[in-house]
């Protein structure tokens, strides 16, 4: 692990040196920043997105790591002592720390599934329903004559559109949380 301080970070920044810094924190398991200003939580975020193309996440608990939050691709904001600028600040707000495992391993990989299923629901949805227009100009010798009624073109779209998502997001669990919680390489299987 490599745990740096602000002292350090401003020397890093001031003096040029933020390729050597990524180049050692590559070979390491963890990075840890502490008692550092929020200007430089937020420049070691940019740093890492910016040089490393990573997706970055940001975890913090008061007003002073909302710039850091903000420059992440994703903020968990956890509510505590320190107030709720952190939580406003933030994609997702969580209670405790300990919450995290539960958000990114269970929550996450349900996310993940469902989008997944839902962009292939689409192409299907709108490849069944061209390929009906399409057909029908065949039909109709490409008049130009339209198949459906507006109406029924409307509820067409409604119904295949709003309300699979909304079953899917409420009901569709392909894992229990309970195994996804003992097993956090089947977060992987997804990707």
């Amino acid at each position: 692990g490599l745990v740096l301080d602000g002292r350090t970070l401003t020397v890093i920044f001031q003096g040029g040196l933020e390729d050597k810094l990524l180049e050692l924190a590559r070979h390491c398991r963890s990075v840890l920043c502490c008692r550092c200003t929020p200007l430089q939580k937020s420049m070691v975020v940019k740093l890492v997105r910016r040089q490393l193309k990573a997706m970055t996440l940001s975890i913090g608990d008061g007003a002073n790591d909302v710039s850091m939050i903000q420059a992440a691709d994703v903020g968990i904001g956890i509510s505590g002592q320190e107030g709720m600028q952190a939580v406003m600040a933030s994609d997702f707000a969580i209670s405790r720390f300990k919450h995290l495992k539960k958000l990114l391993l269970v929550h996450g990989h349900w996310c993940y599934a469902r989008l997944a299923k839902m962009v292939i629901y689409f192409f299907y949805k709108n490849v069944c329903y061209v390929n009906l227009l399409f057909w029908y100009q065949f039909f109709c010798g490409f008049s130009g004559s339209t198949m459906l009624d507006y109406w029924q073109m409307i509820f067409f779209n409604l119904f295949f559109t709003s309300v699979p998502p909304l079953l899917f997001g409420a009901l569709d669990k392909d894992v229990s949380a309970e195994m996804l919680l003992r097993l956090p390489e089947l977060y992987k299987n997804g990707q």
